[in-house]
């Protein structure tokens, strides 16, 4: 069985690249450099494992023309949860092995026009039953002498889903904007504020996942039917990230401290704080720890089964049309917390190794929903860079 699963970050993979909603430092000339990283997401009680390897070239043309060409595969395998609720007895929620492979690709071309830098990017994402093409254009315009950085973008995806109950791929688009700012307040202090807001349309769904119900056929006598979740053809979402980045020449160290909010029309509102420290040991190495929580409220047409709801489920739904429901653990109520920590080493003035671990932690909030469906994980990441 293959299956789309989510990475473990929040957010459409592609228009969060394009965008980057989450920079916060401001921009600067990128060097000419390539890269390769390697990456293992692994849950603990044999859940999912996510192995990536990525590579990145950046390459000047000319003096204000820069290209940045990425790759990216992912394996994905293991066990994770249908949506279908835990047997009587019992507090393990049901699970489904899936094995599947992602491949993506993206790129931009950036031009500094004054005091305007311009970066057009495209990219393409494909797994055996999702395919997703997507593009962006990003601006950075610097006033005040250069001490105020006025940030602008669009990006959109079309995306095509594989659905069980049609013998067709059914359309999923997204449009997203964003607009901030970065000031710099002193030599040593800069913060940011950014504001973003997208919608997505069409089959939002996740075709492998499933809501139980049971029906009574005769009196007093029920049969168990599991249904395809329904969701709503239409998201907004939008959000509010704030940052400030403050460096101590004392302790040779800086830190990133940041905070997003989060809301959409599924119900769902989230709240992010993250916390970093940039510790340099000596002039070629450096440690960065971090802290992460995220909260999140269930999307209003969430239920860990349909029993006890007047709900009647179908088992052919059309898009957009009602009722709604869905199981999926990741629209429930739930706090997630990290701690990590990364190292990069310096080799040389051409050379770079960093490796990351970070812990990840997800609970659910609700009461209802077993804390079997929520995940525990790892992330190892190692990567090396060659600067010219």
């Amino acid at each position: 069985m293959t299956s789309r699963v989510p990475r473990p970050v929040p957010s459409s993979a592609v228009l969060a690249a394009a965008l980057a909603l989450c920079l916060t430092r401001p921009s600067s000339r990128a060097e000419d450099a390539i890269q390769y990283k390697f990456e293992n997401y692994r849950e603990e009680d044999g859940r999912i494992t996510v192995e990536t390897q990525s590579g990145q070239a950046d390459e000047d043309i000319g003096a204000l023309t820069h290209l940045r060409l990425s790759g990216t595969i992912d394996a994905v395998s293991g066990a994770t949860p249908t949506g279908i609720p835990a047997p009587t007895g019992s507090s393990q929620v049901d699970l489904t092995q899936i094995h599947t492979r992602r491949k993506a690709w993206d790129g931009d071309l950036s031009r500094q026009m004054g005091n305007v830098n311009l970066d057009l990017g495209s990219a393409e994402s494909r797994e055996p039953d999702y395919v997703s093409w997507g593009w962006s254009i990003n601006t950075l315009s610097d006033f005040n002498e250069k001490n105020t950085t006025l940030r602008a973008g669009l990006a959109g995806t079309y995306d095509r889903v594989e659905v069980f109950f049609k013998p067709a791929y059914l359309p999923k688009h997204d449009h997203d904007a964003i607009l901030g700012v970065t000031q710099l307040l002193s030599p040593t202090t800069f913060v940011t504020l950014n504001l973003t807001w997208g919608r997505a349309t069409g089959y939002l769904a996740e075709p492998h996942k499933f809501v139980e119900k049971n029906i009574e056929v005769v009196t007093n006598i029920f049969l168990h039917e599991d249904f395809g979740e329904n969701s709503p053809d239409v998201r907004d979402k939008g959000s509010v990230f704030a940052s400030v980045n403050h460096s101590f020449s004392g302790l040779n160290a800086a830190v990133e401290g940041s905070y997003r909010f989060y809301a959409d029309t599924f119900g769902v509102t989230a709240d992010t704080v993250e916390l970093k420290w940039l510790q340099n040991l000596g002039p070629r190495f450096m440690l960065e720890p971090l802290v992460r929580l995220y909260e999140q409220s269930a999307a209003k047409f969430y239920y860990y089964n349909l029993n006890g709801t007047s709900i009647i489920p179908i088992h052919v739904p059309q898009v957009g049309e009602g009722p709604f429901y869905s199981s999926d653990f990741r629209l429930s109520s739930m706090a997630n917390y990290a701690c990590g920590m990364e190292a990069v080493w310096r080799a040389s003035s051409w050379a770079q190794i960093d490796v990351a671990y970070e812990q990840y932690n997800m609970r659910g909030r609700d009461g209802v929903t077993p804390q079997s469906a929520y995940p525990r994980a790892g992330i190892t990441t190692v990567g090396v860079k060659f600067t010219w």
